[in-house]
């Protein structure tokens, strides 16, 4: 018998003969519909799906790549549509500077990205403390709605990774993660670890990025080339959660025009790329005496420009400043680069 008693009763009407007996339950019961898509097992923890990707830890190059493949068996929201998109966040640390994401597959509960994203600047000691967190979002400008929590979510504490080996993952998502933010931290100024004001139980404390900068000394042109390549991870500084930075150079001791430089700006980022290069004249017993004070700034109109961190390199620096600057300067014609954690606190005079 059919699921309908309207149309149990037209076909009992037009029965030809005896009517056959019919039991009321059996013809209002609901019958089992097949899912288009199974989802595998009925356990929380594959209800919302899986998502592979692979991780690879690029030590030479100081990067970590991480490859968006696929996921399966999603669970659509209440709309029923499914535009999906996969955000990656370093935690912790604060939420637009280490925020990545793919495009955006349309219309099927088995999106494929083959995407990868890359977070340049990162250390082997980033890989000792920080967890990759990566969400299976809906896009909610493609439907014209209000942005929908994570379809799910999933976090890999980066440790476990192998330096320049890559490692395939094929997961399953979480419900997502909700944490109290602590009274101390200060969000005036667009602070705000990462998205949604939640947080990790381990802040960042006031990790204000870091900057690749390439030496070489020139024997043909007499002088020190300073490279201003790229920076990762910069401290928000302006209300809407990023910053518009710009890099300051100054030789010292030095006086004039030619031992002072600046970058162009570029504009809300907090990872932004310059790619441009400057000359400092001088032999290198001169320049070994001296001291090159990098700055990086967020540009405000009108108003003075916000401080974010700053670098030392000198023969009488420590740690990456010294190692970059001696190694620089004891060989002549031979491009080096380093990245250099930025420092919160201002230059003093004495520098």
């Amino acid at each position: 018998c059919c699921r309908c008693p309207q149309w149990c009763s037209f076909i009992l009407s037009h029965w030809p003969g005896p009517r056959p007996a019919v039991t009321p339950a059996l013809c209002s019961a609901p019958q089992p519909q097949p899912d288009p898509e199974p989802e595998g097992d009925s356990d929380d923890s594959t209800a919302l799906g899986t998502l592979e990707f692979t991780l690879l830890f690029d030590a030479d190059n100081s990067a970590l790549h991480c490859t968006a493949h696929r996921a399966k068996g999603l669970k659509p929201p209440a709309s029923g549509s499914v535009d999906t998109y996969v955000k990656a966040n370093l935690l912790p640390g604060t939420s637009k500077a280490s925020q990545l994401r793919t495009r955006t597959v349309r219309g099927t509960r088995g999106p494929v990205w083959e995407e990868t994203l890359t977070y340049h600047g990162f250390t082997r000691q980033d890989a000792g403390r920080k967890t990759l967190r990566l969400c299976v979002c809906e896009d909610p400008r493609l439907r014209r709605r209000r942005r929908a929590p994570p379809l799910g979510e999933l976090r890999v504490p980066l440790r476990k990774l192998v330096p320049n080996r890559a490692r395939s993952f094929d997961v399953c998502l979480e419900k997502r993660r909700l944490t109290k933010r602590p009274k101390s931290l200060d969000t005036a100024r667009g602070m705000s670890l990462y998205e949604e004001e939640e947080v990790e139980a381990e802040v960042a404390g006031e990790e204000r990025g870091r900057i690749l900068l390439s030496l070489c000394y020139s024997s043909q042109r007499g002088g020190l080339l300073v490279g201003v390549l790229r920076c990762a991870h910069l401290a928000p500084m302006d209300a809407n959660g990023y910053s518009d930075p710009f890099v300051r150079l100054f030789l010292h001791p030095n006086v004039g025009k030619k031992s002072k430089y600046k970058t162009s700006v570029r504009r809300k980022t907090l990872n932004p790329e310059f790619n441009e290069e400057f000359f400092y004249a001088g032999p290198r017993e001169e320049l070994a005496q001296k001291t090159l004070l990098v700055s990086v700034w967020d540009y405000d109109l009108g108003t003075a420009d916000d401080f974010i961190g700053r670098v030392q390199l000198s023969s009488r620096a420590s740690g990456e400043g010294q190692q970059h600057w001696s190694e620089c300067l004891g060989h002549s014609d031979r491009r080096l680069e380093l990245w250099h954690p930025l420092d919160g606190a201002p230059f003093q005079l004495s520098d």
